[in-house]
């Protein structure tokens, strides 16, 4: 792996673009090469770099000269001006260079939604039966922080974002998309940029690879050239079909122990359905899934139940940024009182969530920020029939809204964070939005 990063950068100007996380690790690994003719950070932010050889751009105007240099390391999420095309500069990632050099071993995992928990799921099960596994990639470990971990029999469990795939011209030997829903049009204007970047993940794979697809995002006819496996929850002749709480895979029939084990929902089903046909096609049985099955915990904020206060549930569901898990948040929790909604507005369509909702019997809908402004603006002005009108509450805050689901949420039921919306604007991150809702939800009133 440090072989090939030498190749690419011995006596050229390389520039990392981005300064966070992965810039850093990127930037520690080629000061190790020692090879660059030169090394320069670019970062709108302020940044100092430990080592006084590395050159730094950073301001307004950090990307004016992407040109100038040779290689261009760029970082996830970090929008060009122009196309890549238009560029005289070569653009690369540390997860292209990673992915070139480790494809074979590489399980990768994408999708709009659930890839987190598909990712630290699979690397769970697989720890608990002593196989040897890494973890790394969108799910916050640098592909380049685990090298001293990987040998020859290491599976690497990978989660990749979309700005991880964007311009990425290497594909996993093992790809899971799990599905593909209206998001991040923010960053790439259209639905179809957004789709060709997930798409990624499997453009590039050779006829000895394995694609993992849900029906609903299945590729064009001759657009894959990999063996591919199905999976849905609706049709039987696909490859992995989930029904109910079994999951049925070649000659396989998995009852998942839904009442033992902490995911929630059949959303986070179909997550098993897809790490169970993962595990079979490793070799573990269906004993070793289950025992893992029960001792995994859920990541944080992913509809999590955080504790009871003054006898309401309290669930958080920060991550949640689209309609859809919203929807699949209030079908999992038994008995909601209240569902707070709201976020940043990033131009995606709520006419699905707005229809689901007049016929869901949540007394409270506590609508939030822009997009819960939206959201209640939109019904009372395209759905007259929209149904008891009255459970809408409109607030300004994150902490205005908690104090409304405290007063109107009944004893005994469940008060719900699933804001089918952006974190960015009100808070750093979804964590942070989870974290703050915890603390108000479940601190003593003076």
């Amino acid at each position: 792996m440090l072989n090939l990063l030498k190749q690419l950068v011995t006596d050229k100007n390389i520039l990392v673009l981005g300064y966070g996380r992965e810039g850093r690790s990127t930037l520690r690994r080629l000061l190790q090469t020692g090879t660059c003719a030169s090394l320069t950070i670019a970062d709108q932010s302020d940044i100092s770099p430990e080592d006084p050889s590395v050159r730094v751009l950073s301001g307004p105007a950090y990307m004016d000269s992407l040109d100038d240099y040779d290689l261009v390391f760029k970082s996830p999420g970090i929008v060009l001006p122009r196309d890549p095309s238009e560029y005289r500069c070569r653009f690369t990632s540390q997860m292209e260079i990673f992915m070139t050099a480790c494809r074979e071993q590489v399980i990768g995992i994408t999708g709009t939604k659930g890839k987190s928990t598909v990712t630290t799921l699979l690397y769970h099960i697989l720890k608990k039966n002593g196989r040897d596994a890494v973890l790394a990639g969108n799910i916050g470990i640098p592909a380049f922080d685990i090298l001293e971990k990987v040998n020859a029999e290491t599976k690497i469990i990978c989660e990749l974002s979309c700005h991880q795939l964007e311009y990425i011209h290497v594909s996993p030997h093992i790809a899971v998309l799990l599905n593909i829903h209206e998001e991040h049009l923010d960053h790439y204007g259209t639905m179809e940029k957004y789709i060709h970047s997930k798409q990624q993940i499997y453009l590039h794979q050779k006829p000895e690879d394995l694609l993992i697809c849900h029906l609903d995002s299945l590729p064009a006819v001759d657009v894959c050239q990999s063996r591919i496996y199905t999976v849905s929850d609706h049709l039987s002749t696909a490859d992995i079909v989930l029904n109910g709480t079994r999951v049925r895979f070649h000659e396989r029939d998995f009852q998942i122990p839904s009442d033992e084990i902490h995911l929630l929902g059949h959303h986070n089903h179909m997550d098993i359905a897809f790490d169970y046909a993962l595990c079979h096609i490793l070799g573990l049985s269906d004993t070793e899934i289950e025992t893992a099955l029960k001792s995994y915990e859920p990541l944080p904020h992913r509809l999590r139940y955080i504790g009871e206060h003054n006898h309401i549930r309290y669930y958080d569901d920060s991550i949640s940024t689209i309609g859809d898990t919203t929807i699949q948040a209030l079908k999992s929790v038994p008995n909601v009182g209240s569902v707070l909604i709201g976020g940043m507005d990033r131009g995606i369509e709520y006419d699905d969530l707005i229809t689901w909702l007049s016929d869901h019997p949540v007394p409270h809908i506590i609508l939030m920020s822009d997009t819960g402004k939206r959201i209640y603006r939109e019904i009372q002005q395209r759905y007259p029939d929209f149904s008891s009108p009255e459970r809408l509450v409109l607030v300004n805050t994150l902490e205005d809204a908690v104090a409304a689901a405290k007063t109107l949420t009944a004893p005994g039921a469940a008060c719900v964070l699933s804001p089918a919306a952006a974190s960015y604007g009100f808070f750093k991150n979804f964590e942070e939005r989870g974290d703050v809702f915890s603390k108000l939800a479940l601190e003593q009133e003076p």
